[in-house]
């Protein structure tokens, strides 16, 4: 089974479940949070290489690359010429490009083109958590109940399961989510 489909080991979730790690049903909790995450941040967390974006120039000395953290920026374009790195511009792991020389970015937009290596290479711990409690709810709570009796006993989910965000969620996806311009 490939990892980087899950955003989660599929091991940890079966410990918590007390099932064994390749049973349908966990691997299919794991999917779809896994998915679920993805879609709420905007894109695939773990490592992409040589991604290109088109960016807005802002008329500033930095523009934000979407995804962080960046592993390697190959390539800038600026209005279709290439940039050369220390030079033209440079670049931070946070996701910066500052524009060096002239010093500031056109006011223009998709002006600027960047080919870049974003990503993790292994899930980041709170990305790990929220999808494997995620997965955990998906497992174990039927769709629309928040109540169930059997005999004698009741159980009752919580909010977050009857709506599918806990703080954990919101956090993480807080912080991996597609940046803009308006973030920096």
């Amino acid at each position: 089974m490939a990892t980087e489909e899950f955003l989660a080991d599929p091991a940890e979730l079966a410990t918590w479940l007390g099932r064994d790690e390749d049973d349908p049903k966990l691997l299919a909790a794991l999917r779809a949070a896994t998915r679920r995450f993805r879609g709420a941040v905007g894109h695939e967390v773990t490592l992409v290489p040589d991604d290109v974006v088109m960016l807005d120039g802002n008329g500033q000395e930095s523009l934000l690359l979407p995804v962080w953290p960046t592993v390697a920026v190959s390539e800038v374009l600026l209005d279709g010429e290439a940039l050369a790195e220390g030079t033209d511009f440079a670049w931070s792991d946070a996701g910066m490009l500052r524009r060096l020389g002239c010093g500031r970015w056109p006011d223009r937009l998709r002006c600027v083109q960047a080919t870049y290596t974003h990503g993790w290479p292994v899930s980041p711990e709170d990305v790990q958590e929220a999808v494997i409690d995620q997965a955990r709810t998906m497992f174990t709570v039927r769709p629309g109940i928040q109540t169930m009796q059997t005999g004698g006993q009741t159980i009752t989910y919580g909010a977050q399961a009857a709506i599918g965000v806990t703080d954990q969620w919101a956090r993480a996806v807080d912080r991996h989510k597609v940046r803009t311009s308006g973030d920096a």
